[in-house]
């Protein structure tokens, strides 16, 4: 544990030195999500390869970029891609980025996916707002020894996304009138491969409104650190388990990208009111 610690706080001098001032809002861009990265003024552009200890995403549709900027008016630091339980990380190794950020002061993160749906009254291209999650990933971010600077040995989950963010969220959602915004509960499951009929009816019976491969462990990460948090998933299919059909990544990438200006305009609304 002692060698990780090292590594983040290396990765965080490292990082502080190209801030231009201290981003006041986190943001995780998912699957598809990527494009809001090119709204950033005055970005600072650093490659997760330059960052010394950082992941490397193998995912193509990650483009994996720390982005120093702003966005609304606010200071951001914006991760433009993510890492994955299913690409061979523990989830102590996906969620560095976040420790680091958390690290380096930012008080508030917005992480958003692409997601599966599975309340039946979702369409595709819903946009939930996260209240609850379920974490079937078959690893906790904080297991082994834990930093007491970091945050406590037993975080409190009784609230892991924020209801003021969440309210806001939605306001401004009503505000610029954008449709299909929901919230619901989202389930982590590690992937790689896709929800069979079985395990879709299981996952409806345990109480989640979308599935997905991400996010939890980054915001168990998060509420450890102090961090306030919002996220967002996209819905890019419905899944029905009486009637499944092929679940293809294009087809997600591509659904996500079609809700992706809609989403855009809610986090660029959003960020103002943090």
């Amino acid at each position: 544990m002692e060698r990780y610690k090292q590594r983040v706080e290396e990765a965080v001098r490292f990082l502080r030195k190209k801030m231009v001032e201290v981003p006041e809002v986190a943001l995780v861009l998912g699957t598809g999500l990527s494009g809001l990265a090119e709204l950033i003024e005055a970005p600072v552009v650093l490659p997760y390869e330059e960052i010394p200890n950082f992941p490397t995403s193998t995912v193509v549709s990650h483009a994996g970029n720390f982005i120093f900027g702003r966005l609304s008016g606010r200071p951001v630091a914006v991760l433009q891609g993510r890492f994955h339980f299913y690409e061979g990380y523990s989830t102590r190794e996906l969620t560095m980025p976040i420790r680091v950020l958390a690290l380096l002061g930012i008080k508030n993160i917005i992480i958003s996916n692409s997601a599966g749906g599975l309340n039946p009254s979702f369409a595709t291209g819903t946009l939930m707002v996260l209240r609850d999650h379920l974490d079937f990933i078959p690893d906790n971010s904080l297991r082994g020894p834990n930093v007491d600077e970091w945050g406590p040995r037993f975080p409190d989950l009784s609230a892991p996304y924020d209801l003021r963010l969440r309210e806001a969220t939605l306001a401004c959602a009503a505000k610029e009138q954008i449709d299909k915004v929901a919230t619901g509960v989202y389930v982590a499951i590690p992937g790689p491969s896709m929800e069979t009929p079985a395990e879709t009816r299981y996952l409806r019976q345990c109480g989640a409104d979308a599935v997905g491969m991400s996010t939890v462990p980054e915001v168990i990460v998060a509420r450890h650190a102090g961090m306030r948090v919002l996220a967002v998933s996209v819905i890019a299919n419905v899944n029905d388990p009486d009637n499944l059909n092929p679940i293809i990544l294009e087809d997600i990438i591509e659904e996500t990208r079609r809700a992706e200006e809609r989403f855009s305009r809610l986090l660029l609304a959003v960020l103002p009111e943090i």
